[in-house]
């Protein structure tokens, strides 16, 4: 009889740990959130002492934990040095995936991993080989040591040299831009963020070079270094169609959306009307590298017009390549909805795209996504247009930033009601996770259907 509750409570604590891991992640993430709002809770984090509100620790906390750089308070002068030392870490940690992190500890410590962790690994990085997840997790540790080191030498270098910056504080600077760019984070040390390095290519390009590679994906990042190395042996390049649509999609955007922002902004006295033509292309190129993924600006972006936030919007709901650091419903997402409503369009049987059929569980998992993605904006707006009486246009590019877990802001954020603030807080969270894998995580169990129902096509259109 005295063993009966030990045993019961082995079993209870075997079917927590048993869980799916997309629940496992949605778990961490959010136990990691919290953990972050208590430390920024705490008197040392805040520059006046005295401690925070937890509001806005912890929407401070999901915003870093989730990179997505909306801020409510102005992070360089709010917080002190254990502040943005949390938010540092919390950046960094959320960028890498929480299961990542504890995979590569539990691979440090013991040299192996368990098949659970792989399991739960391979969640996180969109390995399709339990194999390779070791692989993956060095790779993914060495793209991201290599790139944060490299630009973070670059802009220490430029603000010791370039603006008189001590090395101390050059180097601080430098190295804190370059994680939160690399992460896609968006989170600046200055009040108007990179808007006095506008003019600044040795800012602005390596920032939005470690923007680009972060937001490609780690899969496309460990995919081309290693197809690098077999191309010097053998001379060919064999890449898989998930690194070319992200590839070919993520360039097609950048180009589209600097074409935009050069375009309808030409002219506008508060943005790239006082800029050289040379200077209004660089800004143009980096506001489109930093619309899809990073809440960096080196433009005023209350200052541009309704078309640009409207143009905007669109680039930050795709969002960057999946299994990396950006948010929105992804590049191959797009790319899989185009192919398709192309071969519609065309009449052809299947969804063909160099020189693959798309199957079609992948047509149904991307029209699952976007279609996700839009009822979340659209929900969400709605409540955040009940709740604060705000303009549409603001109310609705702060919820995109949102789901798209990209930071760019009109500046109705630090003045948005608490339930404000909260719908972005969830929307940050569900936009890091995704949708698909949050509805995943919540569903009680996995169905399988043994048989079929008689098919009939309804009239559509």
């Amino acid at each position: 009889m005295a063993g009966r509750p030990a045993t019961r409570l082995r079993r209870l604590l075997r079917s927590l740990l048993t869980v799916h891991p997309a629940r496992t992640l949605v778990l961490a993430f959010a136990l990691v959130i919290l953990a972050g709002a208590a430390l920024l809770a705490l008197p040392p984090a805040a520059e006046r002492g005295g401690g925070t509100g937890w509001v806005t620790a912890l929407f401070t906390s999901t915003s870093a934990v989730c990179v997505t750089g909306l801020v409510t308070v102005d992070t360089g002068t709010y917080w002190s040095g254990f502040g943005e030392g949390v938010i540092l870490l919390l950046i960094q940690v959320g960028g890498f995936g929480i299961m990542t992190m504890a995979s590569l500890l539990a691979l440090l410590v013991s040299g192996r991993l368990r098949l659970r962790m792989q399991l739960t690994a391979q969640a996180e990085t969109k390995s399709l080989d339990i194999g390779a997840v070791r692989r993956v997790l060095l790779g993914v540790a060495g793209s991201t040591l290599v790139v944060e080191a490299g630009v973070g030498a670059i802009l220490a270098l430029r603000f010791h040299f370039g603006y008189g910056e001590d090395a101390d504080d050059a180097t601080y600077l430098g190295f804190f831009h370059a994680v939160s760019a690399f992460n896609n984070a968006g989170f600046g040390l200055r009040a108007d963020n990179l808007v006095p390095y506008a003019r600044d290519p040795w800012v602005t390009l390596p920032v939005a070079g470690a923007v680009i590679l972060g937001g490609l994906g780690f899969p496309v990042l460990l995919e081309l270094v290693r197809h690098r190395r077999r191309r010097r042996t053998t001379g060919k390049r064999n890449w898989s169609l998930h690194t070319k649509l992200t590839l070919l999609t993520s360039v097609l955007l950048l180009a589209v959306g600097t074409v935009l922002t050069c375009l309808l902004e030409w002219t506008n006295p508060g943005t790239l009307r006082p800029f050289d033509w040379d200077e209004k292309v660089l800004n143009g190129f980096f506001h489109s590298a930093v619309s899809r993924t990073a809440g960096f600006n080196a433009l005023d972006i209350g200052a541009l017009r309704p078309s640009t936030l409207l143009a905007t919007c669109m680039l930050m709901f795709v969002g960057g390549g999946s299994a990396g650091t950006a948010g929105g419903i992804k590049v191959t997402t797009f790319a899989v909805l185009a192919v398709a409503m192309l071969a519609e369009v065309r009449g052809e049987p299947a969804a063909e795209v160099m020189g693959r059929r798309l199957g079609p569980s992948v047509l149904r998992q991307a029209v699952t996504v976007a279609l996700l993605g839009v009822g979340l904006v659209v929900v969400a707006t709605l409540a955040l247009l009940t709740v604060s009486g705000m303009p549409l246009a603001a109310v609705l590019f702060e919820i995109v930033s949102a789901f798209g877990t990209v930071g760019l802001s009109t500046g109705i954020t630090p003045d948005l009601p608490t339930s404000g603030q909260f719908i972005l807080i969830a929307l940050m969270f569900v936009g890091r996770l995704g949708p698909v894998t949050l509805v995943s995580a919540l569903a009680l169990r996995e169905r399988r259907r043994r048989y079929q129902l008689p098919e009939e096509r309804p009239v559509i259109g």
